[in-house]
């Protein structure tokens, strides 16, 4: 595995294991790993909920933008996107183009169960979550496909099956893919 060269950027919803998933394939690739919604957060000393109400979506997402940018920048990092990131070509086109793109896919109801007493997601608080997550779903999914260079169902709710899926993906697309 040390031999794979390149960024690896997780994309997909809520809750579909990008920060999870992401810290430990950095931790098993001895890699730096960066969460965009962290380093937002970070940056601006607020939670993401905070922006929202203060910037609304716009405002966070130029911010989203930005970071993403410079994490993309990086070399041989590990990258967890915030679900949303994709709906920016700029971001699309920057993440295609700066490492390996992977969606977890994972359907609503197995996020909602995931991400249920989640405070911290501002798109779901609403009184139909369930609803919400499969608009989301709908009109998403077909981004995050044409955006990932691969992708891997996480409807598992153990993380190491996952990631053991995920080992064995990339080491077979490394070999056909350059930025591997």
């Amino acid at each position: 595995m040390n031999n794979i060269a390149g960024n690896l950027i997780l994309i997909g919803l809520m809750g579909a294991g990008k920060t999870t998933l992401g810290k430990q394939l950095a931790n098993k690739l001895k890699r730096i790993f960066y969460d965009s919604d962290q380093v937002i957060c970070e940056r601006t000393g607020v939670s993401i909920p905070t922006i929202f109400e203060l910037e609304g979506e716009a405002g966070f997402r130029t911010r989203e933008t930005a970071v993403i940018s410079e994490l993309t920048q990086q070399k041989d990092v590990v990258i967890a996107t915030g679900g949303g990131a994709i709906l920016q070509i700029e971001n699309r086109l920057n993440l295609q183009q700066n490492g390996h793109v992977i969606y977890l896919h994972a359907q609503p109801e197995v996020l909602l169960n995931r991400i249920r007493h989640d405070k911290n997601r501002p798109l779901l608080q609403v009184s139909d979550p369930l609803a919400k997550l499969q608009e989301l779903y709908s009109l998403r999914d077909p981004i995050y496909r044409a955006t990932a260079h691969t992708v891997l169902d996480v409807n598992s709710p153990y993380s190491f099956h996952s990631l053991n899926r995920l080992i064995r993906l990339i080491r077979q697309h490394s070999k056909q893919i350059p930025q591997l």
